[in-house]
C-alpha cells in the first residue's frame, strides 16, 4: 500500500517544484525584430489605411487629447502667463502616447479581420487601469512633471525672476540676449535627453503591454532594446512623431485631428513589425536546446 504510493507521492512533489521554479524564473522577453527605414514608411501606410478605414475611432481619441490642449491653453492664458505655452507646447506631446492606446486596440482588431466596435474598444481602454498600462502612464506623466520643473529651475537659474507680459516678450529673450540663448541651449539639450529616454521605454512597451500579459519594467526593457538595436530607424521614427506632432499643434491643436490617430495606428504597425509575435516566440524558446 505504502509502496504503490510512492510513485505518486514522487511525480506530485517534481511538479509542485517545477510549478515554483517557473514562478520564479523572470519572464522571457519577447524577442526584437531588425528594422529598416523602409518598416517606417510601411507602418505609416498602414495607419493611414486603419485611420481611413475607421475614422470615428481616430476623430474621437484625438479630440480628447485636442480639447486636453485647448484646456491647458485656456489655463495658461487664465493665470497670465502665456510665455507658458511654449513650454507646454513642447512637452504636451509627451501624453501621447497613452492617449493612443485606443487606436492601439482598434488596429489590433483590424490586423485580426475583425470589426472595431465602440464597446469593445472602450472597455478595453477603460480596462487598461487595472494593467500594467496604468504605471506606465504614470512614467509619463511623471517625465511630463520632470520637464515642467526642469524649465522652471532653468528661467530661476538663467532669467532670475523676470515676468513676461506676452509669448513675444519671452520669445525675444530668449532669443536674443545671452542670458535668454543660454536657458535655450541647455533647455534643448535637457528637453531632449528626457524626450528620447521618455520614447526609447515607451515606444513599444505601450503597444506591448495592451497586446500581451507583461509587466510594464520588462515591456520597457523590450523597448529600449527595439531602440537600442535599430537606432537609425527607430530615432528617424522619433523625429517624426515629434516634428508632425508639434506642427499639427500650431493650429490650434487642430492638426491633431488627423496626426495623431494615423501615428498612434501607424506606431501600433511599428510594433508588430519590431517585436516577434507570442507564437513565433514560443516555438523559438522550444527549440532552443
Amino acid at each position: 500500500m505504502t509502496l504503490s504510493h510512492q510513485p505518486r507521492a514522487e511525480e506530485a512533489r517534481l511538479y509542485h517544484d517545477t510549478v515554483e521554479e517557473e514562478a520564479a524564473a523572470p519572464p522571457r522577453l519577447p524577442e526584437v525584430r531588425r528594422l529598416a527605414f523602409a518598416d517606417i514608411g510601411a507602418a505609416l501606410k498602414a495607419g493611414g489605411r486603419d485611420f481611413l478605414a475607421c475614422p470615428a475611432f481616430g476623430l474621437f481619441f484625438a479630440s480628447v487629447y485636442v480639447a486636453g490642449g485647448l484646456l491647458i491653453l485656456a489655463f495658461v492664458l487664465a493665470l497670465d502667463m502665456p510665455w507658458m505655452i511654449l513650454i507646454l507646447g513642447v512637452g504636451f506631446p509627451l501624453l501621447g502616447p497613452f492617449v493612443a492606446a485606443g487606436l492601439y486596440e482598434v488596429s489590433r482588431l483590424r490586423s485580426l479581420g475583425e470589426k472595431p466596435r465602440w464597446r469593445e474598444v472602450l472597455t478595453v481602454v477603460v480596462s487598461q487601469r487595472h494593467r500594467q498600462l496604468g504605471w506606465m502612464a504614470f512614467v509619463i506623466l511623471f517625465v511630463f512633471w520632470v520637464w515642467i520643473y526642469q524649465v522652471r529651475l532653468l528661467l530661476a537659474l538663467f532669467l532670475g525672476f523676470k515676468s513676461f507680459s506676452s509669448l513675444g516678450d519671452f520669445l525675444m529673450v530668449v532669443t536674443t540676449t545671452p542670458e535668454g540663448l543660454g536657458f535655450l541651449l541647455v533647455g534643448t539639450a535637457v528637453g531632449a535627453f528626457l524626450s528620447l529616454v521618455l520614447f526609447s521605454a515607451t515606444v513599444i512597451a505601450m503597444p506591448l503591454l495592451l497586446d500581451r500579459d507583461l509587466d510594464f519594467v520588462s515591456a520597457m526593457i523590450v523597448s529600449f532594446k527595439t531602440v537600442k538595436e535599430n537606432p537609425g530607424p527607430m530615432l528617424a521614427w522619433g523625429v517624426l512623431v515629434a516634428a508632425l506632432t508639434i506642427a499639427a499643434m500650431l493650429p490650434a491643436f487642430l492638426g491633431l485631428l488627423i496626426v495623431l490617430p494615423v501615428l498612434g495606428h501607424a506606431t501600433w504597425h511599428l510594433y508588430t513589425r519590431a517585436v516577434v509575435p507570442a507564437g513565433d516566440n514560443a516555438m523559438a524558446a522550444s527549440e532552443t536546446p
